[in-house]
C-alpha cells in the first residue's frame, strides 16, 4: 500500500459516520463534530479521489454506487478495528456471545447440549438468536453463525460440523397402510416445512416432480416441526440428525432418504480473529459434533 497516496484518515472516519448514520447532522454528532465539518471532510475525501461519493440533486443526501462500495468497505473496516481494539483492552469482555443459527437447530440439537458449554464457561454470557432469517457475523455483533447448506458462502469461512443427510419423515399415523414408491406419491398428503424455507419445493423438485402438490403446506417455527410429524400433522423433510431418536423408536417413519456429500450444518466466522468468547465456543462446538457423530 502506498501510504503517501492514501486518503486523510478523518475524512474516511467522517464519510463512514456519514454512512452509518444517514445524514450530515447525525454522523457530527456521533464523532462530536459539527455537520458542517463533517461536510468539509466529505468534500475532502471526494476530491482527494475524485469521485463522488454523494448525490446531492434530492432533498436528501443519498449515495452514489461509488459512495455504496466505499462505505461497505470502511465499516466492515473500521469494525473489524473496533473488534481487534476492543479485544486487546478488553473491552468487549462484557458483551454476550451472539449466535445465530436455525430454529430446528437449536431446539434439537443445540439446547439439548448448551449447558455442557455453561459447566466448562461458567462465566461466558451467550444469547442464541433462532431465525430462519440468514444473518451475517458482524464486527461488534453476531460472533457466529450455524448454517445449513454447502458451506460456500463468500466473505466468510466454514467448517463443516454436521454431515446432514436428508430424510423424508412421517408417521404411520399419517400414512397408515398406504404404498409410498417414489416421491410423487407424497403430492396428496400434508406437508410441513420450517418457516423462511423452501426444502420440501426444492426436493420434490430435484426428484423431477413437476406436478402441483394437491396436500396443504403448513409452515411452522422449527422448534414445532418434529412435534407435529410424530402426532402425524404432516409430511416433513429435515436432517437426518434431528430424527435418529424418533426413528430408531418408531416415532416416524422414513420415507425416502438422499445422501447428500459436503451438505450439513456448518460453523460460520467472519475471516479475521475471534474474541477469546467466540473461540471458546467454536472449540466446544467442534468437540460436541465430534461426540455426536461417533
Amino acid at each position: 500500500m502506498d501510504w503517501r497516496t492514501f486518503p486523510p484518515l478523518g475524512a474516511l472516519r467522517a464519510f463512514a459516520a456519514l454512512a452509518e448514520h444517514g445524514s450530515l447532522s447525525a454522523a457530527g454528532a456521533a464523532l462530536n463534530v459539527s455537520h458542517a465539518a463533517i461536510s468539509q471532510q466529505l468534500r475532502t475525501l471526494e476530491s482527494h479521489l475524485g469521485v463522488m461519493l454523494v448525490d446531492r440533486g434530492g432533498r436528501r443526501l443519498t449515495l452514489t454506487p461509488e459512495g455504496d462500495r466505499l462505505a461497505e468497505a470502511l465499516l466492515n473496516a473500521f469494525g473489524a478495528i473496533g473488534v481487534e481494539i476492543d479485544a486487546l483492552t478488553g473491552a468487549d469482555a462484557a458483551r454476550p456471545l451472539q449466535i445465530t443459527t436455525t430454529p430446528l437447530f437449536a431446539s434439537n440439537w443445540l439446547m439439548d447440549r448448551l449447558s455442557a458449554f455453561r459447566a466448562v464457561h461458567p462465566g461466558i454470557d451467550i444469547m442464541v438468536n433462532p431465525t430462519p432469517v440468514v444473518a451475517d457475523p458482524t464486527p461488534g455483533g453476531i460472533d457466529i453463525a450455524i448454517r445449513y447448506g454447502l458451506g460456500d458462502w463468500p466473505g466468510f469461512e466454514s467448517e463443516l460440523l454436521i454431515d446432514a443427510s436428508l430424510v423424508v419423515v412421517a408417521a404411520d399415523s399419517l400414512i397408515g397402510a398406504r404404498e409410498i414408491e417414489k416421491p410423487s406419491d407424497l403430492l396428496d398428503l400434508p406437508w410441513l416445512q420450517e418457516v423462511g424455507t423452501t426444502e420440501i419445493n426444492d426436493w420434490l423438485t430435484s426428484h423431477g416432480v413437476t406436478a402441483q402438490r394437491t396436500g396443504a403446506m403448513t409452515h411452522l417455527p422449527g422448534n414445532l416441526i418434529l412435534e407435529s410429524v410424530r402426532r402425524g400433522d404432516g409430511v416433513s423433510a429435515t436432517a437426518r440428525a434431528f430424527v435418529e431418536p424418533d426413528i430408531e423408536e418408531g416415532r416416524v417413519r422414513v420415507l425416502f432418504e438422499d445422501e447428500m456429500p459436503d451438505r450439513g450444518y456448518y460453523l460460520v466466522t467472519r475471516p479475521s480473529a475471534m474474541r477469546p468468547a467466540a473461540r471458546a465456543f467454536a472449540a466446544w462446538i467442534r468437540k460436541a459434533a465430534r461426540e455426536g457423530a461417533t
